[in-house]
C-alpha cells in the first residue's frame, strides 16, 4: 500500500507546470526590416546590432523595440503577449490533472504565453 502511494505520488509530482518543463519561460523572439541592417533596442534592455536578429527573450515579456539604420528615420514595434495554443493545452492538463501548482507555476513564469508579433517585420522609411 505504502509503494503504491508513493508511486502516485511521484506521478503527481511529475505533472505540474507542464509548460514550463516542455516550453520553457524564454523564447527566440525575431525581427526583420526592410531595408535590413538595423540596430534593436528594446524598453527591457535587449538588444542586437543588425536585423535579421533573434534575441532570447522570456516569454512573458511586454516592451517597444527601437530599430535604428543611417538614413533612415527610426522605428518602433510594441509587442506583447499571449497565451499560446501550446500553453492553453498544457495550463488544461494542468487542471484537468489536478495540477493546480503547475498551473500557478505555468501563469507566474509566462511558459504558457507566446510574444506577439514574432516575426515581427519593419518597414523603415528614408529620411527627408
Amino acid at each position: 500500500m505504502l509503494i503504491r502511494l508513493m508511486a502516485a505520488l511521484g506521478v503527481v509530482l511529475t505533472v505540474p507546470a507542464c509548460a514550463t518543463v516542455t516550453r520553457g519561460t524564454n523564447t527566440a523572439w525575431e525581427v526583420t526590416s526592410t531595408p535590413p541592417g538595423a540596430r534593436v533596442e528594446t524598453s527591457n534592455g535587449f538588444q542586437c546590432r543588425a536585423t535579421p536578429c533573434s534575441i532570447r527573450m522570456p516569454r512573458r515579456s511586454e516592451f517597444v523595440a527601437t530599430l535604428t539604420l543611417e538614413g533612415h528615420q527610426p522605428a518602433t514595434v510594441t509587442v506583447t503577449n499571449r497565451v499560446a495554443t501550446e500553453g492553453g493545452v498544457a495550463m488544461a492538463g494542468n487542471v484537468i490533472l489536478g495540477g493546480i501548482i503547475g498551473a500557478g507555476v505555468d501563469a507566474g513564469t509566462g511558459a504558457m504565453l507566446d510574444l506577439t508579433p514574432n516575426p515581427a517585420h519593419v518597414e523603415l522609411r528614408p529620411q527627408d
